[in-house]
């Protein structure tokens, strides 16, 4: 019935989340409720690593996308499972370092970063920079230079590689706000000029050709476009870079028609692909990069709701409104994602009707999903939102001036608040009369 394996169904006819369940997880925290479960996250963690060592003789680093899930716990979390770490603001950064990550391992990128953030970056020790752009190289550059250090970089490329998958999160094509083109030659160019700058050491290559991806063939094609760089960046430049990241975008399973490879497939495939190019082109193995995020964390997360008003309208719908909303879930509004919605109280029982399921917020977009065959629900239910780990807290607001809602961690038998819910007095805590 489930698409995750660590959901199930107890004696209650209530939804498990691991051992626990998922109705008394509600009541005693309280709803909306944000659930994260740390086995998952770690599993996904090691499968991931497990892959890079299995199939490339640990050549390389796996990175946690911080933006699918920046908090203190899950960056603890990610580095005692031995992963490097993606962040792409001030605030990821502070977030890692506060945690205790390893500086070293992180990658800090962004498509604008500011001059206090690259100051933030230097100070912090942070290990590689992902450079956007020609502006912001030279003002890591002058950054650098008054700091009197050197700092690792790697350019962010569009391979021009189609991801195939929802045009909002496609990043690799030349008509996007990221990085730097390959058949305009700016690319190169950008490459060249950096090569003569005093405070900045060239590391690498990166890419990223987009989010929530079910293909290999992009990035085998991502791959292949990447090293034909690498090579030319030898041949012309006599410029040898060590690091090849291909980013991340793995999909995972958010509807019963979606179909993900599992993590060690995806890595088992890019790195053939990447011996068989590079032995092709008598070139040197780089140092491979992966930056999985919503593959980590996303079907580790549930969201928990309870149901209040329930609005039948003859002939149009029925709408099943709950306390939450786009204010702890705006990916529905954003771009039309698919979740699957489960009735916590009562798992087993067998769809009837559509519904569509309306958050609290005064818009009238604001959705979970819409059209949605449920069992019978009614006032006071609990209801239960699956795969909501990545994207979901990261993106939340206080719209409204709704509070954001708790996540708790569960660990086993154990479980614990690893963020605290909003209070109004949070929400009020930065105004001024």
């Amino acid at each position: 019935m489930f698409h995750s394996d660590n959901l199930s169904i107890n004696e209650q006819n209530h939804l498990t989340i691991g051992v626990h369940d998922a109705v008394e997880l509600a009541k005693e925290y309280g709803t909306p409720l944000y659930i994260l479960d740390e086995d998952m996250i770690r599993k996904n963690c090691q499968a991931y690593k497990e892959a890079m060592d299995q199939y490339y003789d640990g050549n390389g680093l796996v990175l946690f996308a911080s933006k699918a899930l920046c908090t203190l716990y899950t960056s603890k979390l990610v580095a005692q499972e031995g992963l490097g770490a993606d962040a792409v603001s001030g605030g990821e950064l502070y977030t890692l370092h506060k945690a205790g990550f390893p500086m070293e391992k992180v990658f800090f990128h962004g498509n604008n970063k500011t001059r206090s953030e690259i100051e933030l970056a230097l100070e912090l020790g942070v290990g590689h920079i992902v450079v956007d752009n020609r502006y912001e190289l030279d003002l890591l550059n002058e950054v650098a230079g008054e700091r009197n250090v050197t700092q690792k970089i790697l350019f962010r490329i569009k391979p021009g590689v189609d991801a195939h998958t929802h045009d909002f999160v496609k990043t690799g094509q030349i008509d996007s706000k990221f990085g730097v083109a390959l058949e305009n030659g700016e690319a190169f160019e950008i490459y060249a000029y950096a090569a003569t700058l005093k405070n900045i050491q060239i590391d690498g290559v990166h890419c990223h050709i987009g989010s929530q991806i079910f293909d290999v063939d992009p990035f085998h094609e991502a791959a292949r476009v990447m090293i034909d760089f690498m090579a030319q960046l030898y041949e012309k430049l006599s410029l040898k870079v060590r690091i090849l990241n291909l980013g991340g975008g793995f999909g995972i399973k958010y509807a019963p028609e979606d179909d993900p490879l599992p993590a060690a497939e995806y890595i088992q495939k890019a790195v053939k692909t990447v011996k068989k190019l590079t032995a092709e082109k008598g070139m040197e193995l780089p140092y491979l990069v992966f930056e999985p995020g919503r593959s980590i964390v996303a079907s580790a997360g549930v969201t928990l709701y309870t149901v209040g008003g329930i609005k039948e309208i003859e002939n149009v719908r029925t709408y099943v409104s709950v306390d939450g909303g786009m204010c702890d879930n705006p990916r529905y509004i954003l771009y039309g994602a698919k979740y699957t919605a489960v009735l916590a109280n009562n798992a087993s029982a067998q769809p009837i009707a559509p519904v569509t399921i309306a958050g609290r917020c005064c818009e009238s977009g604001d959705l979970i999903q819409e059209h949605v065959m449920m069992p019978k629900i009614k006032v006071g239910d609990t209801l239960a939102v699956l795969a909501t780990g990545a994207y979901n807290y990261s993106m939340s607001s206080n719209y409204n001036r709704l509070p954001r809602p708790a996540i708790v961690a569960l660990k086993g038998e154990e479980k614990k608040v690893i963020v605290k819910r909003e209070t109004y007095e949070d929400i009020i805590r930065n105004d001024v009369l």
